[in-house]
């Protein structure tokens, strides 16, 4: 395989950032897009909670599977250990599609979201429909994963954005086909599009990783090279994916509590919307976390430039996000844009308001977990987060209990303070890394 040069100026930096960048990007702008078709048909609250709680347990059964980006770009390295991992995948997608399906048989369905959670009738059931149409995705986003590792692997991540591309433009085709010629719910149009769109791009970025696949198979181990079996992918993989794990089971709790907190449909229909547009901003920290993962694990002396940068981003993305939480944008974005009432913009403004820094904390804490990660001192990761949705939990019940606040407006805040406690709480380690790594 190619080898990545050394990159040290910022120029680089941002070059070797951007393909990563725009895919995490355009990957963003889904959850807006779909929203803004659903407010435009019928019973719009109704549908938005449907889809947005679907898509909160659809998350939860992609949890176990994001990780395999990291191990395939960590393990493909001939052909005994690519096989090897393939196969590994393959079991774990078809595990999740199995986990999502058993979910929904109605015993099942029934205990956790109607009489746990509480959802309303009309909601949950049209979540269930939903959720039928979204079980491809979790099997099919852990093969798209796999070989975008093979990918990043062979330093080709231009590919990964061109397989992105295409799923958003197969998913977007799918949404206004159906919105156009069909009379079925938006609830349901949002999970079709979903799951087709991802589908396309597991497909294309297979085809993609061809020569990259091949250059695999024509690889022999190196002599004395470690081939890890079955059960060293195993060992090497679970810790990885615990830490997704947590932070995605944070969404089906916060539909918990946003189901039993006051004003329940205006709260678990408004908090998709918000929590789409806070992604388009922390989808640019997200990305960045691999990049200098990369660049710090390729030369020490990167280290102050790979920071700076960081630092930059955060200015960006949060100062974007403040601009439009604070000014008539938030409007324009609600109305104009997603297609809310003047109502539910109106609610949706002050949670969006408080989630205003929320990207800028996020590039914090994917640059420190990068650091955790090149030095090999991952366990505060996985502490860091289960801290950050403990606090989420603890703040939530408090207002549930205490607070007559909204439940989109205290879930925003518990967004924030958790996330700002896991960033605090790893300085404490990465501070230590620093200088022993790079100011020692």
């Amino acid at each position: 395989m190619t080898q990545t040069p050394q990159i040290a100026t910022y120029p680089q930096i941002f070059r070797f950032w951007l393909p990563l960048a725009a895919t995490w990007l355009m990957m963003a702008v889904e959850g807006p897009f779909i929203a803004a078709i659903i407010a435009r048909m019928g019973a719009e609250a109704v549908n938005l909670a449907a889809y947005g709680v679907a898509f909160a347990f659809a998350l939860v059964a992609e949890a176990p599977v994001i990780m395999l980006l990291s191990s395939a770009t960590a393990l493909c390295n001939d052909r005994i250990s690519y096989r090897r991992l393939r196969h590994f995948s393959i079991a774990l997608s078809l595990a999740v599609t199995l986990a999502l399906a058993l979910f929904l048989l109605p015993p099942v369905y029934d205990l956790v979201v109607r009489s746990l959670i509480g959802l309303p009738a009309e909601v949950a059931d049209l979540t269930r429909t939903a959720l039928f149409f979204l079980l491809p995705w979790p099997g099919a986003i852990g093969l798209r994963r796999f070989y975008q590792g093979v990918l990043i692997a062979d330093h080709n991540t231009r590919r990964i954005a061109l397989a992105t591309m295409f799923r958003i433009s197969f998913m977007g085709a799918t949404a206004i086909f159906c919105y156009l010629t069909t009379s079925i719910s938006g609830a349901i149009i949002g999970a079709l599009a979903l799951s087709s769109g991802v589908v396309a791009e597991a497909l294309m970025t297979r085809v993609l990783a061809h020569q990259a696949v091949a250059a695999l198979l024509a690889k022999e181990p190196s002599p004395g090279a470690h081939i890890p079996s079955y059960r060293d992918i195993a060992n090497h993989y679970l810790p990885l994916a615990l830490t997704p794990l947590i932070g995605l089971s944070v969404h089906p709790m916060v539909t918990l509590f946003l189901s039993r907190a006051p004003n329940p449909v205006e709260s678990l229909a408004v908090m998709p919307v918000i929590y789409g547009l806070t992604f388009v901003f922390r989808a640019v920290g997200l990305s960045y976390q691999e990049i200098a993962i990369a660049l710090l694990g390729e030369n020490k002396d990167n280290y102050p430039k790979v920071r700076n940068f960081a630092v930059m981003l955060a200015v960006a993305t949060g100062g974007c996000l403040t601009l439009i939480a604070f000014t008539p944008l938030n409007r324009i974005w609600f109305e104009e844009v997603s297609g809310l009432t003047p109502t539910l913009a109106a609610f949706a403004a002050t949670p969006l308001q408080i989630m205003a820094l929320f990207p800028a904390l996020t590039v914090f804490i994917c640059f420190q977990r990068s650091i955790l990660i090149v030095t090999r001192l991952t366990r505060p990761v996985s502490l860091a987060t289960a801290v950050e949705a403990a606090v989420i939990f603890l703040l939530m019940f408090v207002a549930l209990l205490y607070l007559p606040l909204a439940g989109a407006t205290a879930a925003a805040g518990a967004y924030v303070i958790g996330r700002l406690v896991a960033v605090v709480l790893l300085q404490r380690p990465v501070g230590r890394q620093i200088v022993k790594e790079y100011h020692g």
